[in-house]
């Protein structure tokens, strides 16, 4: 069996507006989350974040057009997933970016992975996830882009 990393790429997308992408888990109904996934094998982070963008939603971005924040986070495997993981590991470090697109878009969802997928206000799309450091990178958009503070 080929176990994950338990390295992984979280991955707001997100347009000028403001409006965040979020997708619903399949296996979880009602958990909305941001693009995310495991690094697999050597593959650069940034390559990651890349191929999971491009399949969980369809859009084709180059690797210029995503922000590494240099932020990662590391957080407990949920107990009903660890068994995607070698034995004893508990923990996982995600790897934060983001991804501006022009404009709301529709996007391409895989069914055996999301159920559905929304464009929301940066606020709502940070009080609909599931994950805390999910939520967090949301509210801290504005900041990374450096809009005024009007906006926060």
């Amino acid at each position: 069996m080929s176990y994950k990393k338990p390295v992984s790429v979280l991955v707001v997308v997100h347009t000028p507006a403001l409006d965040v992408l979020l997708l619903e888990r399949a296996r979880h109904p009602g958990y909305w989350q941001s693009v995310t996934g495991s690094q697999e094998g050597d593959e650069a982070l940034l390559d990651t974040a890349r191929r999971e963008v491009r399949e969980e939603t369809g859009i084709e971005a180059k690797s210029g057009e995503f922000v590494d924040w240099h932020l990662s986070n590391r957080f407990e495997i949920f107990a009903e997933w660890r068994d995607r993981y070698a034995p004893g590991v508990t923990q996982n470090t995600e790897h934060v970016y983001s991804l501006c697109v022009p404009e709301r878009r529709p996007v391409s969802i895989s069914p055996e992975e999301h159920l559905a997928w929304r464009w929301l206000p940066w606020r709502e799309a940070a009080a609909a996830c599931f994950s805390w450091t999910n939520r967090d990178a949301i509210l801290e958009l504005p900041e990374r882009l450096g809009l005024p503070k009007r906006h926060s």
